[in-house]
């Protein structure tokens, strides 16, 4: 495949251009004219994040003409199983797990908050525009088609409580006893593995680690503790290994398959 530079542009807004012609907002424009100096006359491959590419031809300054809009350059479905990282947002460092949780793979990034939280003191809705722009750049720099899903922040129990029966929760914890390192864990979802859809979760706990409370809270519900390494890792360190984890299961699993 041709080394454009690529652009995400919501399927909305491609869904709704007239005579292939797409106008670039200043953000956009600035980026193409200023930070990859793309000429008029030039070539770009644009994305929707959703599965699918087009190419497109920078005509103006601030508007790009899309080859074929109703039948993209490439389209890649959606995975059969489907992966994500939920993490208690760290004091500092969360933006690189979104961008490297990106690169990895991962189809869902959810913020959590807990008791013990270092970094409770966010302007979240605000976080979250930002927090979509870096997942933005990751997609485009890794040449991913399908862009994560980063969810509203939620307090742990709360987003435990509200899993479906689609979704399997494995908690990385450090010390307490586990049966199982994440990838037995994920091995033995057997049951699992032939549903569409289905979400596999792990969950990275809080730097100052989980409550009393919390711990009984997972116990009562069995909820199961992984362990992701012999050594004490930090956040971001073990969102990354996980996410990898993650991943590399599911590429051993289509290769089976």
């Amino acid at each position: 495949m041709e080394d454009l530079t690529r652009l995400i542009i919501s399927h909305e807004r491609i869904e709704n251009i007239k005579n292939n012609n797409l106008e670039l907002s200043k953000e956009e424009a600035h980026y193409l004219n200023k930070v990859m100096r793309i000429k008029n006359g030039k070539k770009i491959f644009i994305a929707n994040g959703e599965g699918s590419l087009w190419k497109a031809i920078k005509v103006k300054n601030d508007c790009l003409e899309i080859i074929k809009s109703k039948k993209p350059y490439l389209s890649q479905e959606q995975e059969i199983h489907l992966l994500g990282i939920a993490v208690v947002i760290p004091k500092s460092g969360f933006e690189d797990i979104l961008k490297m949780c990106t690169e990895i793979g991962i189809d869902y990034i959810q913020p959590l908050f807990s008791e013990r939280q270092v970094n409770k003191n966010l302007n979240f809705s605000r976080k979250l525009l930002r927090w979509n722009l870096i997942i933005n750049e990751a997609v485009e720099q890794s040449e991913r088609l399908w862009k994560p899903s980063i969810l509203n922040g939620m307090d742990i129990i709360e987003w435990l409580k509200s899993r479906d029966n689609q979704e399997r929760v494995s908690i990385s914890i450090t010390r307490e006893e586990t049966l199982y390192d994440l990838n037995q864990w994920l091995r033995k979802q057997q049951e699992f593995e032939n549903k569409k859809g289905g979400i596999f979760w792990n969950v990275i706990g809080p730097e100052g680690g989980w409550s009393a409370k919390e711990i009984d809270f997972f116990k009562k519900n069995n909820i199961t503790f992984v362990k992701l390494s012999d050594t004490i890792l930090r956040t971001s360190t073990a969102s990354i290994n996980a996410s990898s984890i993650l991943n590399q299961w599911r590429i051993d699993l289509k290769l089976k398959n």
